[in-house]
């Protein structure tokens, strides 16, 4: 019976450390590849760079009416954000009348935030009065009367005329298809004189074509000197649709790559030497349970970490506070442990019993202190935002993964090692 629980607990140890060396390394058997850790995880906007906005709408609305504005705002930008080809953008309303975008990995963060915050009210219409429109004027500048807006174009694209210049060719959806053939009637008088479309964005004409007969194309172009970039941003824009409600930059910070990395680095270093030391603790004051508590604690971690990835889970450097902070929990349930099981030692029982009975006595106070900080954790990621989510996210996947190691695990190897072993003194006994 010795013999197979000494079996079992190195297989068990084996096992923890191919585990920790998967999470390092990865592994590759056949057509099968499993990431490591390193290049699986997603890498929050405080380590990865990038930039931080928060916008706020320039609205009278209150109530529900506020709240579907804001709505549609976010899905807008969510639009405009993918548009620009950015990966794991995080949009979210803060308060009543907020925005804050995140975004990671943006290499020209001015160009973005210009983007994203431009209300792009795209306006077709018809001139009306004896003043011509011209790119530059705005709309007060001369009388006008809407043929159509953005919402009635399908799609936009970059194409080019016929001297080779860049345009922005639209596709009207068949609502827009008719209003433009109405709108090209009115203008030429039923095809009997010249007219003016002006073209207008967020109330400025950028092109304002004649038009000389009555155009029934699904299609159109808009010619304004463009260069490409200027030409693609407008396209951008115009597939990604126009903002219900102005916005007002209020707060913007931008995060460098090199930044972030060397703050990551820092508190892993940190991590590390505290890792380190309670180690050194444990081993020097429990010894065997020390040495237990360490391994589960490196089991603690590859849990963590790849339950982390298997939830799409991002992380930040407040979320590698939260994993070590429960990191400290799951120490401190260990040492709460160890400390009953010492006790029982001292009043004579065995080693088995006093694991039993010593678990048994620890069991209601590690319950107590893991349930209370998981509460709290739910209530930061409820009523949290950005940063503190991420907090919050990792201390509660600690809480649990400290929760099977400490209680599981460890009580598993405890009864195992008594298969090569049953000298109290190893225990931490000074009786």
């Amino acid at each position: 019976m010795k013999g197979k629980n000494t079996i079992l607990f190195f297989l068990v140890v084996a096992l923890i450390a191919g585990l920790a060396f998967v999470a390092i390394n990865g592994l590759t058997i056949g057509s099968y590849t499993l990431g490591s850790v390193n290049d699986s995880i997603k890498l929050g906007l405080d380590i990865k760079g990038g930039v931080v906005v928060v916008y706020e709408a320039m609205t009278e609305e209150t109530g529900a009416a506020l709240t579907k504005t804001m709505e549609q705002t976010k899905q807008v930008i969510g639009r405009r954000v993918n548009e620009l080809g950015l990966t794991e953008p995080v949009i979210t309303i803060q308060g009543d009348n907020r925005i804050r975008i995140e975004l990671p990995g943006v290499s020209n963060a001015q160009e973005a935030i210009n983007m994203i915050g431009q209300t792009a009210q795209l306006e077709f219409a018809r001139v009306i009065g004896t003043t011509p429109a011209y790119a530059g004027m705005t709309s007060d500048m001369f009388e006008s009367e809407t043929v159509l807006t953005g919402e009635n174009i399908a799609d936009a694209y970059v194409s080019s005329n016929t001297y080779n210049q860049p345009v922005v060719a639209l596709k009207f959806n068949s609502t827009g298809t008719d209003l433009f053939t109405a709108g090209t009637r009115a203008a030429t008088q039923e095809g009997t004189q010249s007219g003016q479309i002006a073209i207008l964005l967020d109330g400025k004409v950028i092109s304002a074509p004649s038009v000389s007969k009555i155009l029934t194309d699904d299609s159109a172009i808009i010619e304004g000197n463009f260069t490409l970039d200027a030409a693609n941003e407008l396209a951008t824009l115009i597939r990604g649709g126009a903002l219900p409600v102005q916005l007002q930059e209020i707060q913007t910070s931008v995060i460098g790559p090199t930044l972030g990395l060397d703050s990551l680095k820092s508190a892993i270093n940190a991590a590390k030497i505290g890792l380190i030391l309670v180690v050194i603790f444990m081993l020097v004051y429990y010894r065997i349970p020390g040495l237990i508590a360490s391994i589960a604690l490196v089991l603690y971690a590859t849990i963590v970490l790849y339950v982390m990835i298997g939830f799409n889970a991002t992380l930040t450097l407040p979320g590698i506070a939260g994993i070590v902070l429960s990191l400290g929990m799951a120490v401190d349930a260990n040492v709460i442990i160890f400390e009953r099981l010492k006790e029982e030692m001292l009043v004579g029982k065995s080693l088995r019993a006093s694991i039993d009975s010593g678990f048994h006595r620890a069991m209601r106070t590690i319950i107590d202190s893991n349930v209370t900080t998981f509460i709290a954790a739910v209530i930061l990621f409820i009523f949290g935002e950005g940063p503190i989510k991420g907090f919050a996210v990792t201390l509660m996947i600690g809480i649990i993964a400290s929760m099977f190691t400490a209680v599981v695990v460890t009580k598993t190897l405890l009864k195992l090692s008594l298969g090569f072993t049953d000298r109290k003194k190893l225990y931490g006994s000074r009786g």
